[in-house]
């Protein structure tokens, strides 16, 4: 008897958000409690991963300044940790060519990256060194307005208005050139619309939504809606569609969440943006995850799932992980 295809073989896949446990948490070395641990990317035949360094929003005083880069830096080193000297582990890849020859070589490619633009503070001689530590995409914001834009969630508890930038600040702006210069990727999961849509135009490389879903599937602030979905396919941006359960279907829902429901919003965003536009960043360790898609072992479940909608091989190896690096060979053709 023949054996079935599987989909998932040959794709150089790429999760493009993955949290890491803080400020401890099982080994990445050891298949453990982790949803994302260098066994289970083996298992689940994912090339790279796009480990975040997350820095949460405080207070935007000089101690809450300090303490953001500090966890920033702290986060890098262990980010950096998983690729040993001693190859142990994965490797670190800071460019599109780097993460192809560690697939070539049966290494897991560690890609680092920042979610949350308050991790250079009022300080953007900070991305400097960011790019430095190999960082390939900062995510403007999070949950909670700081000095570079307004999010999309407000943080009422740290004293946020609706609105306090109108989009962009001047900082903002000015940071969004550096990373151009840089060769960081800009993330525009987590801000506001306003924002979003002043960032695409800006940006003179495309940008990314790192980890998002689409808005009109679930009506949350977090996600996009088809006026962003064309801004992002007009500049030959991505949204990579996420797994959390809220951003996925609206609460009340009667069924658990399976990757039918990720594949339908990846359904969604190619039918209004086309493949070139669409990939795939879980936000596992962070809240992302459905029934059938609970850690990266099981990665293949939804390659599986998008085979059995149509997806050839071709827009597969897109969705998972060439679009991601084609706009980072993008980014590095204008470095400065």
């Amino acid at each position: 008897m023949l054996k079935t295809p599987d989909p998932h073989d040959g794709i150089l896949a790429i999760d493009t958000h993955v949290d890491i446990p803080w400020p401890s948490g099982p080994s990445p070395f050891e298949d453990g409690s982790r949803c994302v641990d260098l066994p289970k990317l083996k298992a689940g035949r994912i090339a790279g991963v796009c480990f975040v360094a997350y820095v949460p929003q405080f207070g935007r005083d000089a101690v809450g300044d300090a303490a953001a880069v500090s966890r920033a830096r702290r986060m890098l080193d262990a980010i950096a940790s998983m690729a040993p000297a001693n190859g142990t582990g994965g490797v670190l890849a800071f460019t599109a060519d780097a993460i192809e020859a560690a697939y070539a070589a049966g290494k897991t490619a560690i890609i680092p990256a920042i979610e949350n633009g308050y991790a250079m503070a009022k300080d953007i001689t900070l991305l400097d060194e960011y790019a430095a530590r190999g960082v390939r995409y900062i995510t403007i914001t999070h949950n909670g307005h700081n000095d570079l834009a307004d999010a999309a969630i407000p943080r009422k508890d740290l004293g946020d208005v609706e609105i306090e930038h109108g989009g962009l600040s001047p900082l903002g702006i000015a940071a969004i050139g550096r990373m151009n210069a840089l060769g960081i990727l800009v993330d525009i999961s987590h801000t506001s619309k306003t924002a979003m849509l002043q960032a695409t135009k800006l940006s003179r490389v495309p940008v990314i939504a790192s980890h998002s879903c689409i808005r009109a599937l679930c009506d949350h602030p977090r996600n996009l809606d088809d006026e962003q979905l064309e801004a992002l396919r007009g500049t030959g941006s991505l949204v990579q569609i996420t797994m959390v359960s809220n951003f996925l279907r609206p609460r009340g829902r009667s069924r658990d969440l399976t990757v039918a429901d990720i594949a339908d919003h990846i359904d969604y965003a190619v039918a209004k943006m086309g493949v070139e536009h669409v990939g795939i960043g879980s936000d596992f360790d962070g809240g992302g995850g459905v029934s059938d898609y609970r850690n990266a072992a099981q990665s293949p479940h939804l390659t599986a799932e998008l085979a059995r909608r149509g997806y050839d091989h071709e827009s597969l190896a897109k969705i998972w992980g060439g679009n991601f690096l084609r706009l980072l060979r993008q980014a590095e053709a204008i470095k400065v």
